[in-house]
């Protein structure tokens, strides 16, 4: 979401910590040790308590629309819509409602790169390399041995969310990926930075080694042999669908129907769409090991290295233990001390899900949500498997956890909330001689115009046209309203001697277009 990666890493690590499904197993004082099954009344209670959730975390939210399941083993023992697909319409949200799963997407893809594993296609240690030949990073050494695990565990070395706004300026997947070799790199291999492309760069290259494209082999490997009917990695299918959501967020303090995003680029990052009815046979498979309906879908050892887990997350501390991701995952335990592994998923133009198995239960849970992300999968997933352990809600987890949400949703930039200079300098030179073409690997190429006495930029593949105000000297503002920059961001374009750099592209240094 569009705030400064320091912040974003604090927020994402501290609400893995309050959810205890990163690695909170020594909080609560048990044993290290996995205590094993539940009792059967804990579940069953659980459950009949979740038509009373959903409706007050709807209730108190105003989410428009919502669908949750709940699989014990390979039996579904709860599938339930609630509310409306889109506002404004009577179309209700059923259990086979299509939603947008954002990045849930990156624990689906990593079974169908499990699957290929198990079929001896490719390894979770196997060079990216030999399969895009053409794919490079800021360290030759990083691209001889960066592997495909290496990207599922967001550990390249690469920022986190770079590509994030190449992609939002509309250049496609290929020349995003071939882009970040001009971002330097940080910590190869010791360091975990949430990375969309970085991802899509190993799920891109397990297709290559099976000689199709991701959306193909994902409906070969999981979707088809699953029996996912309703489930797909292409847009234009979801878009196809009848019994689908609209995107929705929040707009003057009020939910309001939003443009949907169409995540093609980042495919194996964020392209899933599909219902509770069709991601509980999925759960199954993962509660199974891979083992579903009578047949082996999914190697075990692919995929118990996919739950296990690969780099930190977040340290220990407070009595807590470190948080992890595996391959496509987040991997921990319960504050119970089961082991777990989950994820969630967030479109800031209006999606937010979550799922969470807790194997030694035999339990899964998958919620989905048609409104941006402010928590609600989260909090039923918490208070869900609070009742599942200990047979009563533990905390309150929409205290806890809204706030983090608020904070991620936050607009960017430092003049944000800034009042504007009431005598501003003028600029240094006339507004023609800011005017011209401006270039930058990363981004690409910037044209600065002036028309009608004003200035505007026009940059990327779609391309954006974003017009210029002036604030002071020979600083300028724009505005924009995009998936990674939430209503209300503002970002500097700071002119200088033959160079301007734009403050919202200035992630990682990488923001400066030279005349």
């Amino acid at each position: 979401m569009p705030i400064s990666e320091e912040r974003r890493r604090f927020l994402e690590a501290a609400l893995c910590i309050v959810l205890a499904g990163c690695g909170g197993g020594g909080g609560s004082g048990r044993s290290a040790g996995d205590p094993g099954p539940v009792p059967d009344r804990n579940i069953d209670d659980a459950v009949a308590l979740l038509d009373q959730l959903v409706a007050a975390l709807m209730s108190s939210t105003g989410v428009p629309g919502m669908a949750v399941a709940v699989v014990r083993g390979e039996k579904t023992i709860y599938a339930k819509g609630f509310g409306v697909r889109a506002l404004g319409t009577h179309s209700p949200v059923d259990a086979d409602t299509v939603f947008q799963l954002a990045s849930v997407s990156k624990s689906i893809g990593a079974t169908v790169v499990a699957r290929e594993i198990g079929r001896g296609q490719v390894a979770w240690d196997q060079p990216l390399r030999g399969l895009l030949p053409w794919f490079e990073l800021a360290d030759p050494e990083a691209t001889r041995l960066v592997t495909i695990g290496d990207m599922y565990a967001h550990r390249s070395g690469l920022p986190g969310h770079i590509g994030d706004r190449l992609e939002d300026m509309g250049y496609d997947q290929r020349t995003v990926l071939e882009r970040l070799r001009y971002v330097p790199l940080d910590g190869f291999r010791t360091r975990y930075d949430y990375t969309n492309f970085g991802l899509t760069a190993g799920g891109i290259a397990t297709a290559a080694a099976a000689g199709t494209d991701w959306a193909t082999l994902s409906e070969q490997a999981i979707y088809g042999p699953l029996g996912m009917t309703r489930t797909s990695s292409r847009f234009a299918d979801f878009i196809d669908r009848s019994n689908r959501v609209t995107g929705h967020r929040i707009v003057d303090g009020k939910w309001a129907t939003n443009t949907l995003r169409m995540p093609d680029a980042e495919a194996p990052a964020a392209s899933v769409t599909s219902s509770v009815n069709d991601l509980a046979k999925w759960l199954s498979m993962m509660l199974g090991e891979g083992f579903y309906a009578g047949r082996r879908l999914v190697d075990a050892a692919a995929l118990r290295a996919a739950v296990s887990p690969q780099i930190e997350t977040s340290p220990a501390g407070n009595g807590r233990d470190a948080g992890h991701y595996g391959f496509g995952f987040n991997v921990g335990k319960t504050s119970a001390g089961r082991r777990d592994f989950s994820h969630s998923g967030a479109f800031g133009m209006g999606a937010a899900t979550a799922f969470r198995v807790v194997p030694s239960t035999g339990i899964g849970l998958v919620a989905l949500t048609n409104g941006y992300p402010i928590g609600v999968p989260e909090i039923l997933s918490a208070q869900f498997f609070d009742l599942l352990e200990y047979g009563a809600i533990q905390r309150d987890y929409q205290a806890l956890i809204g706030p983090f949400f608020t904070a991620l949703n936050a607009p960017e930039g430092s003049l944000v909330g800034v009042p504007p200079p009431t005598s501003p300098m003028p600029p240094s030179q006339s507004l023609s001689a800011f005017a011209g073409h401006y270039r930058n690997d990363y981004h690409g190429p910037l044209n600065v115009e002036l028309a009608g006495g004003s200035l505007s930029l026009t940059i990327g593949g779609a391309p954006l046209r974003l017009p210029l105000a002036h604030w002071d000297a020979d600083v300028f503002t724009f505005t924009l309203d995009n998936e990674n920059a939430s209503p209300g961001t503002i970002s500097k374009a700071t002119f200088e001697t033959g160079k301007v750099t734009l403050e919202f592209y200035d992630k990682e240094h990488l923001g400066t277009f030279v005349r």
